[in-house]
């Protein structure tokens, strides 16, 4: 009796350390669920407050220039990253110590973040498969700019050897009947003026670049976000689009009004100068060189022009007795032709009309002739409007891609916070105060001495 009371007893405790073990495992899983789902309201009360920070953008960025941006001091023009950490709280994270772990303004790195804005901005707008067909385009113009450097190199070593032949021997040239002379007074003379319609300015505007983003010290975010970031291949193409749809050129787009401190904003992007004049100047440099490459080419496949040539070296030759410089002169005189046709394609482009990349007898423009009058006073040819021709916006693309830099980048950060700054009134408006992506470490007593450390990230896309 006294054995199976004893068992009784022992199953009795037995029982109740089961139920104290039960009971303790369930106030476990209770207390283990209360916390997850005290951290989870903590990380919600942090993803909203972070999302409601970043959805503070600043607006005259997002409408003028389809950029994201979280403006770092609150129009005061003073950064201060108390501020965010402020407005954290204002939007439900107080009672949570916060600190910044990293940070990404608008221009670090050359403008990177700035630059996969563009990429998903312009993907967005057009399309994949479309970018890409217009990528692959690209590939004639490169293969072009290989054989300019080696056309350019044939031409002076032309000019050198009809030099040469002609002071060996004591003889000059007539200037009779000579273009020459008169293209030698071209080439130094600046392509603005030579180009530009009579009816047209040239914009004499300039701005001080040496309180750009591009030259000034700029202020730096800090940590890595290369986890968080991809990159594309189509950079160079988005860049380009980006930069014709929100920029204006020396040729206006139907309705555009041109108030900022420079008229020529994409001459600018592409040269960095500090005048419209030089930004063109030196776009128009660059033009000339691609349309002197297909201009040359094509008089060397025209036989009538080749014969009109040589039959002009021959005669100045004549002149002077020396017969035996007539085919390098014909060479030379070939190369300034060229020059001279490559003057009249920009004076189309500049007008806003087309011009083929490559020529034929009824595309061409200049003759001969014309040649010893071109940019002289009084003379007024205007180019050809050729509507299956490349246009100046669809070349500045070429050089957009061709040139693709960082550089690039910034300056058009340039362009926009001038913009900002004078047309739109923002003078506080500093682009590297300007937030791309953050990550906060945010630390919280739950209770009972039980603390709770996670991260939140945000960025814009």
């Amino acid at each position: 009796m006294k054995a199976q009371e004893f068992k009784r007893g022992e199953v009795t405790a037995f029982l109740a350390l089961i139920f104290v073990l039960l009971v303790s495992f369930a106030g476990s899983l209770m207390e283990s669920a209360s916390l997850q789902t005290a951290k989870s309201y903590r990380r919600a009360d942090m993803n909203r407050a972070i999302e409601s920070v970043f959805a503070e953008y600043q607006r005259e960025l997002l409408e003028e220039f389809d950029i994201f941006s979280l403006e770092g001091s609150y129009e005061s023009g003073t950064y201060d990253e108390k501020k965010l950490v402020d407005r954290l709280s204002y939007y439900g994270a107080s009672g949570i110590k916060q600190k910044i772990g990293r940070i990404e303004l608008l221009t670090d790195k050359n403008g990177k973040s700035f630059l996969e804005q563009i990429d998903y901005y312009i993907e967005s707008k057009y399309g994949l498969s479309s970018l890409i067909n217009l990528h692959s385009g690209m590939d004639i113009w490169k293969k072009q700019e290989e054989k300019e450097e080696h056309i350019q190199q044939l031409e002076t070593e032309l000019d050198q050897q009809l030099s040469e032949m002609l002071s060996e021997n004591g003889l000059e040239l007539p200037i009779d009947g000579n273009p020459l002379p008169n293209m030698q007074n071209l080439a130094a003379t600046p392509l603005v003026d030579l180009v530009m319609p009579a009816h047209r300015t040239v914009s004499e505007k300039a701005a001080a670049t040496d309180s750009m983003v591009s030259h000034r010290s700029l202020r730096k975010g800090y940590g890595d976000f290369s986890d968080v970031t991809e990159g594309t291949e189509l950079s160079a193409i988005a860049f380009g689009e980006y930069i014709l749809t929100h920029f204006s050129s020396a040729v206006p787009k139907e309705g555009e009004k041109k108030d900022g401190s420079l008229d020529y904003e994409i001459e600018y992007i592409l040269s960095g100068k500090d005048s419209d004049r030089e930004n063109l100047e030196t776009v128009l440099r660059k033009l000339l060189i691609f349309r002197f490459v297909p201009n040359y080419a094509y008089l060397q496949g025209d036989s009538a022009r080749q014969a009109e040539v040589k039959a002009l070296a021959l005669t100045l030759c004549s002149v002077i007795a020396f017969p035996a410089a007539a085919d390098a002169l014909a060479q030379v005189l070939l190369f300034a032709w060229a020059f001279g046709e490559s003057i009249m394609d920009l004076r189309s482009l500049i007008e806003g009309g087309g011009v083929p990349i490559t020529k034929n007898s009824e595309s061409w423009q200049l003759s001969l002739s014309g040649l010893m009058t071109l940019g002289t006073e009084g003379e007024n040819q205007e180019g050809k409007n050729t509507s299956e021709g490349i246009t100046y916006d669809e070349y500045l693309r070429v050089l957009l891609f061709l040139n693709h830099k960082q550089e690039m980048s910034l300056r058009a950060l340039d362009m926009i916070e001038l913009c900002l700054r004078k047309e739109k009134g923002l003078s506080w408006f500093r682009a590297d105060n300007c937030i791309s992506r953050m990550e906060v470490e945010s630390t919280v007593n739950l209770r009972r001495g039980i603390t709770y450390r996670f991260h939140t990230y945000y960025g814009y896309r």
